[in-house]
């Protein structure tokens, strides 16, 4: 039982290894940055590794750019995104995404919309 342990943690050990070695001799293929006086920006990147990402925007205004990489089980990760006063707002086929709401809840939703309560529609309140 020990061996079995020792022998799959130093098999671990081994891809782990591979895969930073291989991170870590990864060299930047491309790289384009552009700064105007206005303060809008854009950049781009690319490495040997797989990763890229670009983005552009107006500073602490908006932005709007992507990424990609590469998981470790080999599936491409890409995520668009864009960030504004409405806050960040990704995209891309790896993030969860929340169930559908059930016809009852929406049915009720669209009730409560069209139902204003009577304080509501008396412009008034109880105190």
């Amino acid at each position: 039982m020990n061996k079995f342990f020792v022998l799959a943690v130093a098999a671990l050990a081994i891809a782990c290894v591979r895969a930073d070695s291989f991170d870590a001799a990864a060299e930047t293929r491309e790289y384009k940055s552009d700064l105007k006086e206005d303060g809008s920006y854009a950049y781009q990147y690319q490495t040997s590794n797989g990763i890229a990402g670009q983005e552009s925007g107006a500073g602490g205004q908006y932005a709007s750019g992507s990424n990609a990489y590469y998981a470790p089980d080999g599936q491409l990760i890409q995520l668009i995104y864009t960030a504004d006063a409405n806050g960040f707002h990704p995209s891309g086929a790896h993030l969860p995404t929340p169930p559908p709401i059930p016809a009852a809840i929406l049915k009720s939703l669209e009730y409560i919309r069209t139902h204003p309560h009577q304080e509501s529609r008396q412009g008034q309140g109880r105190f």
